[in-house]
């Protein structure tokens, strides 16, 4: 599975999550290793879908007005990390994205298709998701 992180997350964090993910054969890439840094979200979103296979991790909150609407049509997976990731610095983001991440390569290996997915700050039990509908 390829992953995409987005402009709103450091590109450091995307290269240790791509380091460690590539044992099991995933790539993890920051919208800055492909894209121009002042890219609009819809047209790398629009640049992803035409690609396929993508899964989208972004800080931002694209379920709104025109990104949303080519989110819907784009058929990626995404997750939404909430709002209360802002309340905390690199090294607690990083640390609690590292504890999401297998659960993240988890549930996107059964989907096809397009789904959004919220990711809150405090991981239970299994790590469970909310669906966010686009």
């Amino acid at each position: 599975m390829k992953f995409f992180v987005d402009n709103n997350l450091p590109q450091a964090l995307a290269h240790a999550l791509n380091a460690l993910s590539s044992p099991q054969n995933h790539s993890v890439i920051h919208l800055k290793d492909k894209f121009p840094q002042d890219t609009e979200d819809s047209v790398w979103i629009e640049a992803l879908s035409k690609e396929g296979g993508w899964v989208v991790l972004t800080h931002d909150s694209l379920n709104k007005g025109i990104e949303r609407e080519v989110l819907r049509q784009a058929g990626l997976i995404v997750f939404f990390l909430d709002k209360s990731w802002s309340n905390h610095k690199f090294w607690e983001k990083a640390y609690q994205l590292v504890r999401w991440w297998p659960r993240i390569m988890e549930q996107t290996s059964g989907i096809q298709g397009g789904a959004a997915f919220k990711v809150s700050w405090n991981f239970s039990g299994k790590g469970k998701f909310e669906q966010v509908k686009l």
